[in-house]
């Protein structure tokens, strides 16, 4: 009479093992915050990393690291957080708290233009010229406050503000606005113009008056995927992980 019920509570502890994502062949979904410069690079990423982790699917979250800071600490959602701003990533350290914290790429600034540039951008200096349409991220936004802080390095922030025609969420809403002709210039992220190709034409910004942007990765304080959430930040600061990283325009952490 015994067997039957061993036999019974086996695949009781089987079923729940399944259902917590712990025992063979379970199934698990790894939510990622991570800023949007980071889209292409990550979505690659990611797909080394299930292919890696079968049974492990990762689920991203692209946006400006500061939205989505304020977004982890009301919601809880996220396992990972990877942010293109140290701030951003101060504050989910004292709220709800972050292990693992590693600096694990870099990028710089670059202005953009149109493929055909309507305006003749040569450059940071164009942006204060009177009737340049320049488009910025909003303030609070990192690429924002990263693009008037090379705009105040480069002495022209206030006559470059006259300019400005639209504050954008992000980076990436940045690029669309000028690869589709609505401005004739932006300040974004050296990784969008890879990710962006032929859609946009770059122009540097000279290196005393640029900004070198580090981005922080860590796992979030509350996760239930605390294991996935590390190796998933095994990958990204790993070989292949920085192969990647550096393939789409990113220097090293």
């Amino acid at each position: 009479m015994r067997a039957p019920v061993l036999v019974v509570l086996a695949l009781v502890t089987v079923g729940c093992s399944a259902a917590n994502g712990t025992g063979p062949g379970a199934s698990s979904t790894l939510t990622v915050f991570a800023a949007s410069s980071l889209t292409a690079a990550f979505d690659r990423i990611g797909s080394d990393f299930t292919a890696a982790n079968p049974g492990i699917t990762v689920s991203f979250n692209f946006g400006s690291s500061t939205d989505l800071a304020s977004q982890i600490q009301s919601e809880g959602t996220a396992d990972v957080f990877a942010s293109a701003s140290g701030t951003a990533m101060d504050s989910l350290q004292s709220d709800p708290g972050v292990t693992g914290r590693t600096d694990f790429a870099t990028n710089r600034l670059v202005i953009i233009t149109p493929p055909d540039d309507p305006a003749g951008i040569a450059s940071i200096v164009d942006l204060a010229r009177s009737g340049v349409r320049l488009v910025l991220a909003a303030e609070g936004v990192p690429v924002g406050d990263y693009a008037r802080q090379a705009l105040t390095s480069a002495r022209i922030l206030r006559e470059a503000m006259r300019n400005v025609v639209s504050n954008e969420d992000d980076d990436a809403s940045v690029v669309a606005k000028v690869s589709s002709g609505e401005a004739d210039a932006g300040i974004v992220y050296t990784s969008d113009v890879v990710a962006a190709g032929n859609a946009i034409r770059p122009v540097a910004i000279p290196a005393p008056v640029n900004v070198v942007v580090s981005y922080p990765i860590a796992v979030v304080t509350g996760s239930t995927q605390t294991d996935a959430a590390t190796s998933f930040l095994d990958e990204v600061t790993g070989p292949t992980g920085q192969a990647t990283l550096k393939d789409f325009g990113f220097g090293p952490g």
